[in-house]
């Protein structure tokens, strides 16, 4: 009886200690994981700011180019997001409320731009809304000329940037609870008044994180910039473009505009937690 008790007791003390020898490996394995990839993530970001002195930087940064490629990048995003907002909010609030035929359809072409090659996506404009394109021979006609220009560049952000505002507005607005749009309405508000007084209020929080989200990722269009509206300093040179060129002449103005394009999209990450977690 004795040596059977102390064979249970070894045994229990050599599963407690496979167990914790099994916790300790997982243990190890995930912080190398984890350590890998924070280094994949964190050495290059790094290697941008190692390469370059607060001096050289600041010298860049005053670059005709430079200065241009700024200017332009964050007029033209603020112009998308703000065309994107407009009418992708009535959109997203029909989709989230209403049923329809076709809606799927709908929602399959609204997120289309969200996996179709930016280069691709470039191309399609330029056949659509270009001198000989199915739009543009049209406009040409009347003297407008799109392709080429400043407004091309906002038509391809607002083309490739949409799909992120308007599924993020189509989830808030469904997670509206509907009870509050049945009060409003027994009490005489218009439909109109119960979207712009209860609905959007409640969902506010993830209209502006869409909204950042819309912003960031047209600030870093390229390819369908570069396809459409062409690489032309001051006028349709943003900043990914102007990076792309200045690379071939001087390393620090395409170092500078980088570490500015890491600044802001680090800022577009904090301003959409910080949104977030005041939702939650």
């Amino acid at each position: 009886m004795v040596s059977i008790r102390y064979r249970k007791a070894g045994n229990a003390v050599r599963n407690v200690s496979w167990t914790k020898a099994r916790g300790a490996g997982l243990t190890l394995l995930l912080g190398i994981l984890l350590s890998s990839f924070l280094l994949f993530v964190t050495v290059p970001i790094a290697s941008l700011f190692l390469r370059i002195t607060p001096e050289a930087f600041f010298r860049s940064l005053a670059e005709p180019v430079v200065v241009d490629a700024l200017v332009l990048s964050l007029l033209t995003a603020t112009v998308s997001t703000v065309i994107v907002i407009l009418f992708g909010t009535p959109l997203s609030y029909i989709n989230a409320r209403t049923e329809y035929r076709g809606k799927d359809i709908v929602d399959t072409l609204t997120d289309l731009p969200i996996v179709l090659p930016p280069a691709v996506a470039g191309i399609a404009l330029l056949m659509a809304f270009g001198r000989r394109g199915v739009v543009g021979e049209y406009l040409d006609a009347f003297g407008i000329q799109i392709a080429f220009t400043t407004l091309a560049v906002i038509l391809a952000q607002v083309f490739v940037a949409s799909p992120f505002y308007i599924r993020q507005a189509r989830a808030s607005f469904e997670a509206v609870d509907r009870i509050y749009e049945d009060a409003a309405r027994t009490l005489g508000a218009s439909r109109l008044r119960v979207l712009l007084r209860v609905t959007v209020p409640i969902a506010w929080t993830g209209l502006v994180s869409g909204a950042i989200l819309t912003f960031a990722r047209a600030l870093g269009e390229f390819g369908a910039t570069i396809m459409f509206a062409g690489n032309f300093q001051g006028r349709t040179q943003t900043m990914p473009l102007a990076i792309y060129t200045t690379m071939q002449g001087d390393i620090y103005d395409a170092i500078s505009l980088s570490i500015v394009l890491v600044i802001i999209s680090f800022a577009v990450i904090l301003a959409v937690t910080f949104v977030t977690r005041r939702r939650i």
